[in-house]
């Protein structure tokens, strides 16, 4: 099981929380795990587990904690999906990368010698932040809507980049994707796949919104590409 460590904000913000999830024996690399707008909830941490017991150290950092520290939904139970939707409005998402650059260092700092950022809905398009202004080796950006807002940053994706959407995703429609893949379709740094019938949040661990193909698919190209960059 994991446990919850304090890290420092830059630029004296104050500290926030994360779960950290080790791996038995020493970590093959280090992997940031981001959090859709739920928080880090029993998924979230769930995911960081999983990770952590395929040889991974897992850092899943409160991306709310300025505003809503420790905050956890249910996107399943609709009072707290109505919450959580009104909550993301305070998000911040240039100063979440920058806690995302400070968990990286954490990781770095714990031994790891190579650090890649997976991230599901928000988080997706914090991990492509990731990709655009950190020295993470590796990202993964699962259903990021935001990712097209930020097309501007494409000229700085100088290491792997893998992102998920899915081709039911009402939130990311046709017409929004294919200004992403156009943007950067033709950078060798970045893979991008869909999934048919895959709605929004098709990849969480569990609850209405799992599509058990797509996300299976999914996970199992993250693994590789995550074995392949950060060996």
């Amino acid at each position: 099981m994991g446990e919850w460590i304090a890290l420092n904000a830059l630029d004296g913000e104050g500290s926030f929380d994360a779960w950290l999830a080790r791996p038995t024996g020493e970590a093959k690399a280090a992997i940031i795990v981001i959090q859709e707008i739920f928080g880090v909830n029993p998924g979230i941490r769930g995911k960081a587990e999983d990770w952590a017991a395929s040889g991974y150290l897992a850092i899943a950092p409160d991306m709310f904690w300025r505003f809503a520290p420790h905050y956890e939904a249910d996107p399943d139970v609709q009072e707290e999906l109505d919450e959580a939707m009104q909550l993301r409005h305070q998000f911040d998402f240039g100063k979440a990368a920058k806690d995302v650059e400070v968990a990286i260092r954490q990781a770095r700092a714990l031994g790891a010698a190579k650090v890649g950022v997976v991230g599901f809905c928000a988080g997706g398009s914090v991990a492509y932040l990731a990709a655009t202004r950190t020295d993470a080796d590796a990202c993964v950006g699962y259903y990021g809507r935001v990712i097209a807002d930020h097309l501007n940053e494409a000229h700085a994706i100088a290491r792997p980049l893998l992102l998920h959407f899915g081709e039911a995703d009402p939130s990311i429609p046709a017409e929004l994707r294919e200004k992403v893949k156009q943007a950067l379709g033709a950078n060798p740094r970045v893979t991008i796949h869909e999934y048919e019938s895959a709605g929004h949040g098709f990849a969480a661990t569990a609850g209405k919104r799992r599509n058990e193909e797509a996300a299976t698919l999914a996970d199992r190209r993250t693994e590789e590409f995550f074995a392949e960059y950060l060996r």
